[in-house]
């Protein structure tokens, strides 16, 4: 007979952040019994061998299992970090969309401090306060701020800049501080100074009040921005999506600004999301300007202390605006009002590895679920977005003109077939490049290819320097005197001479960024050039200090790539260049025409944002491309409205669903027969697209091949999906590649 008094057995089942797509059971101790256990805390279980912290999914007082085989929880992370019904619902409707494993995309959702076994000792937050009274400030003679102001800005203007920011505030972080350009050494230089002082940040939930708007900062809408801003005020009780599609310098950030305003004004918080990190700053930089809230930064500039004190903020609803890529779409907001997502159309907002899901997309089921309104901004809106805008599912907003006297630069074309061409540069360019300099204005030249040169040549027997494990020719970086594959990152030193033959002519082919500042640097020797791309930008910091050294005009040749496209405000670029386009109009992914638009769209936005009259000339071989010609003729609007025409009668998407399976194995056979024996099975309602080659077959000394499948029906697809996954590990070839599905696939040639 058994024992009355015995404890009873209590089992629960956990998310293991593990690439396995199943839920595990585990034992609850007698000792880990009391206080009782709840579903979305932290715990900690043995796992082949270590130690793992894993998220209760579900808790039972029976198991399917033998119980003397079912292991048990070695212990409990009791505290107040823990995932709330309504969070879990969200991250498992993400799992079952992406058909991703559960555990690691809750792993995901939690800051890499809450994923250690070890407990965390969260540091206290400081915010820094003007000493602007003689309690606080040693300062006595000063009679005024004015006077503060004024003596120090003679000894050292960075820092009367930073101090002014300081007093607007009254209780701002160093976090935010950097974002904005400022350095450790000048805060501390004004805490020496007793100008400022540190005070330890208590989290409470903000509480609006009228003076935390800076309503000198506010600007007089246009009746275009007014109807838009009206518009979706009316609907802040409820979901509702709603596309602002705005031309370049339309005004986008305003309207985003005072439609937050009345959110916060409900004590609500504002969750943006921009698509790099690059565009945080500026976009703080605004929102600091017009608010005097608190506002936290999530991206992956910061130290896994700041993005978790991010993740507190928002859970404790102290933080009014949270500003993040991608990743911050999955913070704790315990009183959301609002999700802006800037620049939708960006294919950043996309993860391309792992947990492959889209910050757009999850940010709209996100809103949906918390009942309250999303805003999906672009001067060009991606084509599924622009689909369910003109089909009436989202709310669509137009902002048609700049304010102000600034107008939209007109693209034009120059053939480059009846031009002299010296250095990659036609004479046309090269003389309206001279001329804008002349009339002390900036010049930003887009080439979306870094390093010096893409390829080095033998000159005697040809050979192309080649990267074995990719089969793909290195690139050269002068600078650093070596040869970079952009692939794979190996690297090695320039070689002296020829490994086939001997030779010592070795010479590079095509032209990269970091050959073009050195070209344009000699050709206009009075003028400064910088360039900005992701080798110039390696060090923290780096890319904010040179954006604010473009906009003080220390700088007026402009060379990058795609990290000056987005979003960034120069006032005096008044002429935009783009070189070597025409790749993406013979490219085999479908999506490379949309692409290709919104780019030389982002980029000749660029130019002629103030007063001063702007111009964009884009370089090509094919001036009379159909897709060229539309583009410039009729804008980007059109070009769309007739692409997504091609696109239906093709059945691509948004008119029909995709699945991306890639599988790469040492061999090339290997995952051919594995992606060929999925199509051997039925799917009703989907149609198969190969196996074949990954546009880039072998990297990193793997072979690739992808399978696409698709469906007019999503639920067809993702029916079919499942009957893949389900029966995959019968599959003879599954252990013998490595495989991995997107769902909505953004990028064919991987």
């Amino acid at each position: 007979m058994p024992n009355s008094f015995t404890e009873a057995v209590m089992y629960v089942q956990v998310a293991v952040p593990v690439p396995m797509r199943q839920l595990f059971t585990y034992k609850l101790p007698a000792n880990l019994q009391e206080p009782s256990i709840n579903i979305g805390e932290r715990v900690v279980v043995p796992f082949a061998g270590r130690q793992l912290v894993a998220v209760v999914i579900a808790i039972s007082d029976s198991c399917e299992f033998d119980a003397n085989k079912v292991k048990a929880i070695i212990a409990r992370q009791q505290d107040e970090h823990s995932f709330s019904d309504a969070e879990l619902k969200f991250l498992q409707q993400c799992a079952n969309y992406y058909h991703h494993p559960i555990g690691d995309v809750i792993s995901q959702a939690l800051p890499v401090l809450l994923r250690q076994v070890d407990s965390v000792d969260i540091k206290k937050v400081e915010v820094w306060q003007a000493c602007v009274n003689e309690q606080e400030s040693s300062h006595k003679d000063e009679n005024s701020l004015t006077d503060i102001l004024a003596k120090l800005a003679k000894r050292s203007p960075k820092q009367a800049q930073l101090y002014k920011i300081i007093c607007q505030h009254q209780g701002i972080t160093w976090t935010e501080l950097r974002a904005l350009n400022y350095t450790k050494t000048q805060l501390n230089a004004l805490a020496d100074k007793q100008f400022i002082v540190a005070k330890e940040l208590i989290p409470q939930a903000f509480a609006w009040q009228d003076k935390l708007l800076n309503s000198d900062d506010k600007h007089a809408l246009t009746v275009e921005q007014a109807l838009v801003v009206s518009s979706v005020t009316q609907k802040l009780t409820e979901f509702s999506c709603h596309l602002i599609e705005g031309i370049t310098g339309s005004g986008k950030t305003e309207v985003y600004l005072q439609i937050m305003e009345s959110v916060l004004a409900q004590n609500k918080q504002v969750l943006v999301l921009v698509p790099e990190i690059g565009l945080t700053p500026q976009t703080l930089s605004r929102f600091e300007k017009r608010f005097n809230l608190p506002i936290y930064l999530h991206h992956s500039g910061l130290n896994n202390s700041e993005r978790l004190q991010t993740w507190l903020a928002a859970k404790q609803g102290s933080a009014a605006i949270i500003i993040g890529t991608r990743s911050a779409i999955f913070s704790p907001l315990i009183n959301a009002g609002m999700i802006i997502v800037d620049e939708e159309h960006d294919g950043s907002l996309k993860q391309q590895d792992g947990f492959r899901y889209h910050g757009r997309d999850i940010a709209i089921l996100r809103a949906r679920q918390l009942n309250i309104p999303i805003v999906l901004g672009s001067a060009t809106p991606s084509l599924e977005t622009l689909h369910n805008a003109l089909s009436g599912k989202y709310h669509h907003h137009q902002l048609l003109k700049r304010p102000g006297k600034s107008v939209e630069a007109k693209i034009e074309l120059i053939d480059m077939a009846v031009q002299q061409v010296e250095q990659g540069l036609s004479a046309s360019l090269v003389h309206e490049i001279a001329q804008t300099l002349a009339r002390d204005e900036q010049v930003l030249i887009f080439l979306n290819r870094r390093g010096f040169a893409p390829a080095v040549s033998c000159q005697e027997c040809h050979d192309i320097i080649s990267c074995g494990r990719c089969n793909k020719p290195y690139t050269l970086h002068q600078g650093q005197r070596l040869l970079i594959c952009h692939h794979c990152g190996s690297q090695k030193r320039v070689p002296r001479q020829c490994s086939q033959c001997g030779s010592v002519r070795l010479l590079p082919l095509g032209q990269g960024t970091e050959q073009l500042e050195q070209r344009l640097a000699e050709m206009f020797s009075e003028y400064s050039a910088v360039r900005i791309d992701r080798d110039s930008t390696r060090r923290k910091g780096e890319l904010a200090k040179l954006l604010q050294e473009v906009s003080d005009k220390k700088h007026q040749l402009l060379i990058g790539t795609q990290m000056l496209a987005k979003g960034h405000h120069f006032p005096d670029v008044t002429l935009v260049a783009v070189l070597d386009v025409d790749g993406a109009l013979f490219s085999y992914d479908f999506r490379a025409s949309e692409q290709m638009a919104q780019l030389l769209t982002q980029v000749g936005g660029r130019a002629g944002r103030a007063s001063k009259p702007g111009k964009v000339l884009v370089q090509t071989n094919y001036p009379q491309h159909p897709l060229l010609q539309d583009l410039v003729n009729n804008g980007y609007h059109h070009f769309a409205v007739q692409a997504l025409s091609e696109r239906k009668l093709a059945l691509l998407p948004p008119h029909s669903y995709q699945v991306l399976f890639r599988a790469e194995a040492n061999y090339p056979s290997y995952p051919e027969k594995f992606l060929r024996s999925l199509t051997e099975q039925a799917l009703t309602g989907c149609a198969f697209a190969g196996p074949i080659p990954a546009a880039m077959e072998k990297k990193a000394g793997k072979y690739r091949f992808h399978l696409i499948i698709q469906a007019k029906q999503r639920r067809d697809l993702h029916r079919g999906i499942k009957q893949l996954l389900n029966n995959i590990k019968d599959n003879p070839w599954h252990n013998k590649v490595r495989w991995s599905l997107d769902v909505d696939p953004q990028d064919l040639s991987w």
